[in-house]
């Protein structure tokens, strides 16, 4: 996520820096083909090429709204992820408790508890972080752009972040599953139903803890299914090859409107044309890269950051003190 105020002009010419220079290319070739090598008869009139404009200004905005869609919804979830992390860290606290143990002993559960639970968290995502065959990450734009800032989660491992979290023995349980957030869900409530036989949940307290865990499987099958369905495939490829068709045609179209002008005037065609199209192009490459919020772009949904500040307010819960700092934007960009 982009925690500035907004994206520089320089900032946003070196992302779309591929498209202009290609955009150049066809500009400059069209005309040189018109005015030097003299093929006038490649000029072609203006309407067919404003009405293919039209239908590809409609399905680009067609495409950010859904796009933008995604995103939002994704924020939305992991909004309800820290809401309900903070409720169960007070119901961890406050339901579980014995008399007749020690306030170490409770304490030690709560910790546990709460661990695992920032476990969940780091498993999750992690896994929302793992690539897709249709994300964009690969794509040259973000290559060069990540250049600015680091993925946590390909900078470090799973293993090692949930062995600093669980036992050795429940993390090796845990990285042996496939769906490591599913299974810590799953212990959590294995051990609740054990807090239950021994005395130290009362039942109806117990019910409002695994509501909780359920809420929190909701989030996480919310979250998954953003991930693991793409915006349509056949949506995203006609934006493409619509505005793209665009763009190839827009330099023909301007030909004989400069030309009117005056000798040499054609020339306009290659500035004008690039400008043209490089708001289309723009559109579309701004649309693509809010396809998939959790891939870890830099207009992602910040799971990360989410993730650390629900470690922290937990923390802080059991009265702990060597916490981990926030984290801070890293050339305005907050993962």
């Amino acid at each position: 996520m982009h925690a500035g105020q907004n994206y520089t002009l320089r900032e946003f010419l070196f992302w779309t820096r591929r498209t202009i220079y290609w955009l150049l290319g066809i500009n400059v070739g069209v005309t040189f083909l018109y005015e030097v090598i003299g093929l006038t008869w490649i000029g072609i009139p203006w309407v067919p090429i404003a009405l293919l404009g039209t239908a590809a200004a409609f399905i680009a905005g067609f495409r950010n709204n859904a796009t933008y869609a995604r995103a939002w919804e994704a924020r939305q979830i992991w909004g309800g992820i820290i809401n309900s992390s903070r409720s169960l860290g007070i119901m961890i606290r406050d339901f579980i408790r014995d008399p007749a143990s020690s306030a170490d002993a409770s304490k030690q559960i709560h910790q546990q508890l709460i661990y695992r639970h920032v476990a969940w968290l780091t498993a999750l995502r992690f896994q929302l972080r793992e690539p897709r065959a249709w994300e964009n990450m690969e794509k040259s734009y973000n290559i060069e752009y990540r250049q600015n800032y680091k993925v946590p989660e390909r900078e470090s491992s799973l293993p090692d972040e949930l062995r600093r979290l669980l036992p050795s023995e429940e993390a090796d349980y845990v990285l042996s599953k496939k769906n490591r957030a599913t299974q810590l869900i799953s212990l959590q409530s294995k051990q609740l139903r054990d807090l239950v036989d021994t005395g130290w949940i009362e039942n109806y307290r117990y019910v409002e803890l695994e509501l909780m865990l359920k809420e929190l499987y909701e989030h996480q099958g919310k979250s998954e299914r953003i991930k693991n369905f793409p915006y349509p495939r056949q949506f995203a490829t006609i934006s493409t090859l619509f505005i793209r068709l665009f763009a190839w045609m827009v330099p023909f179209g301007l030909l004989k409107e400069f030309d009117k002008l005056g000798e040499h005037l054609v020339w306009l065609t290659v500035p004008f044309g690039m400008l043209v199209s490089w708001v289309f192009m723009s559109l579309e490459q701004v649309g693509e890269s809010t396809e998939n919020p959790f891939e870890g772009s830099a207009n992602d949904v910040p799971i990360t950051n989410m993730s650390r500040t629900i470690e922290i307010d937990l923390r802080e819960m059991l009265d702990e003190t060597d916490i981990p700092p926030a984290l801070t934007p890293v050339q305005n960009i907050l993962l």
